[in-house]
């Protein structure tokens, strides 16, 4: 196995066709920050025309597949002003509102440039995905988990709305009110609950993980290339046609909340370790 492209938050190694990739920030549960979002992007970008790779493994390093955003980074983003009262009031929350929404974009990149990838994505999910951890791990053509993995998306904890893949790919792979049930409670589910649902293909004990996606990504790697990316593309037009309808909408509500005194409220509880008190604005 040869070490294909070096990244600070990523290990990219190959081994014939199929390429091994692994968030790599384990001190922060592979928290997609940190220069992660954009080792992703150039990743993606590089990959889908690298006709030396046949199909990918997703994975984290470390006790989680990706505990999603950075909260505290959140907390600080909050805690400069960006609140409810500061809406409309001038030049100073307007810039935060532009400044939040650029911060919004790289998730909808970083989905859309992984919708893109050619190659067939098996991803392993052990500890937590979390957040748009759990859009990535989701937006990955075969999703394995381990039993005693957890998947959730509680953007509603903080005080937000799942714009960043979750109200996109949820309600794709669970019936629609089974999906706003875990999207507005942020109600977390096992792997094992979760392959009971349909929300990945499989679950198995966790020291069997990694070996159960290997022999599945290997297995596609070693398989006939076009018709496997063919068929992949086909049905990503489905995906990506509903990326399209959703995503701006989706971050344009994210970015309002973003702005609410309750998301203010929600991060410096969770920094401060306390229950976060929600008044509706």
């Amino acid at each position: 196995m040869t070490n294909k492209y070096e990244y600070d938050t990523l290990i990219v190694e190959q081994e014939d066709r199929l390429l091994k990739v692994t968030l790599n920030r384990p001190e922060t549960l592979n928290a997609i920050g940190g220069g992660m979002h954009e080792a992703l992007h150039d990743l993606w970008y590089r990959v889908r025309t690298d006709n030396s790779v046949g199909a990918i493994l997703l994975t984290g390093a470390g006790r989680a597949f990706s505990s999603g955003g950075d909260v505290k980074g959140m907390a600080a983003t909050a805690a400069t002003g960006a609140t409810g009262d500061n809406i409309g009031r001038g030049g100073a929350s307007y810039n935060k509102s532009m400044q939040i929404g650029g911060l919004l974009q790289g998730p909808k990149r970083l989905i859309m440039e992984m919708l893109d990838v050619e190659q067939p994505i098996v991803c392993a999910v052990h500890g937590y995905a979390v957040g748009l951890g759990a859009s990535v791990a989701l937006c990955s053509d075969v999703v394995i988990a381990a039993d005693d993995a957890i998947l959730r998306d509680d953007h509603v904890g903080i005080g937000l709305v799942a714009g960043d893949g979750g109200t996109m790919i949820w309600p794709m792979l669970l019936p629609v009110n089974t999906a706003k049930y875990f999207l507005m409670t942020g109600e977390p589910i096992t792997g094992k609950r979760a392959a009971e649902l349909g929300l990945v293909v499989k679950s198995v004990p966790a020291e069997d993980l990694y070996a159960t996606a290997y022999e599945l990504a290997a297995r596609l790697a070693a398989g006939p290339t076009l018709a496997i990316k063919f068929t992949k593309m086909a049905v990503n037009k489905a995906i990506k046609e509903r990326a399209n309808l959703l995503f701006d909408t989706s971050l344009l509500f994210e970015g309002a909340t973003f702005i609410s005194d309750d998301h203010l409220n929600a991060t410096a509880a969770w920094v401060e370790r306390r229950a976060p008190e929600f008044k509706g604005r």
